[in-house]
């Protein structure tokens, strides 16, 4: 009875403890859980940045000590006209491959979501994606080879003329957007599934009841109601379809032409093949700030950190 005293007494007397404090002591906790993403993101992304921005001011080929050069790489840049091209291939690589995932991708998701929801046909979607691209660039060589390819004979044996896919300047990136495209549409199409599945029923019914067509439910209900998801595919989307190297490696080597020389592939070119990567440094750093400011005007515009569920 008198420990039982004694405890109530302890408990009545112990200081409340502040919302302050609790505040540092949850600091604290948060702290321990981000710290290995923190040392991993400096490690692993901050460092080589500033690493990457010293050498875009140096002249190095990997053999020798870097030297500095101040602004004569981005001097050089502005003035190169394979650079000034590689950003035109890359621009008309992303409309193309953007535009197409986007329609495609939010037509599957919709045929998903408002007529089946097969969980065989999902898994069908996204096994494409799990296929590495430099498995997926060797199978598509060998269906659009100009010879021997599974496309060139069904055009002949339709009675048309063998067509050089990814030989052809016209024809070799409209062929790479179908390749890429092959792999990432089942992905894009399962993200904006997941996002329909969010949208009220009640609100479809509705249109139901008030005689609504399907396309009319789309642009009214499902459309304006998916802006979040579209927005996050948006920004996805462009960065992946920058960032297009591999297809582009085992495919076309940029060519015929400088037809599908991308930006990547040129930085890569510059840094491994003709040993400059003071410069190659140059223009990676370029894209990134062209990336970042097409990524906040995309962000801005479609007003990506609301939602009309909320």
């Amino acid at each position: 009875m008198t420990a039982t005293a004694s405890s109530l007494e302890q408990t009545t007397t112990r200081r409340p403890q502040t919302p302050r404090r609790r505040r540092r002591g949850d600091g604290r906790i948060a702290i321990a859980f981000l710290a290995p993403v923190i040392v991993g993101f400096a490690v692993f992304y901050l460092y080589p940045a500033i690493r990457g921005t010293w050498f875009s001011l140096t002249d190095w080929n990997l053999l020798s000590e870097p030297k500095f050069v101040g602004l004569k790489n981005y001097a050089t840049l502005i003035h190169d006209p394979l650079f000034w091209n590689s950003l035109k291939v890359t621009g008309y690589y992303v409309v193309l491959s953007v535009a197409f995932q986007l329609l495609v991708g939010i037509v599957l998701a919709t045929l998903l979501h408002r007529v089946t929801r097969s969980l065989v046909i999902r898994s069908l979607l996204l096994v494409p994606w799990l296929v590495p691209n430099v498995t997926a660039g060797l199978l598509w060589m060998w269906l659009l080879d100009a010879n021997l390819g599974f496309f060139n004979h069904l055009l002949v044996s339709l009675g048309a003329d063998n067509q050089g896919f990814l030989t052809s300047p016209a024809l070799a990136m409209p062929s790479v957007v179908l390749i890429s495209s092959w792999s990432g549409v089942g992905y894009t199409a399962l993200l904006f599934y997941a996002g329909m599945l969010m949208i009220p029923s009640q609100l479809y019914e509705a249109a139901a009841i008030d005689g609504a067509s399907e396309l009319r439910t789309f642009f009214r209900i499902t459309l304006p109601l998916l802006r979040p998801i579209l927005a996050f595919v948006l920004v996805v989307s462009l960065i992946g379809a920058v960032q297009l190297f591999d297809t582009i490696a085992v495919t076309t080597k940029g060519g015929p032409v400088n037809a599908t020389r991308v930006i990547y592939f040129y930085i890569y070119e510059q840094a491994f093949t003709h040993f400059k990567m003071g410069y190659a440094s140059a223009l990676a750093l370029s894209l990134v700030l062209v990336l970042g400011v097409l990524t906040f005007l995309q962000m801005r515009l479609l007003r990506a950190s609301t939602s009309d569920l909320a």
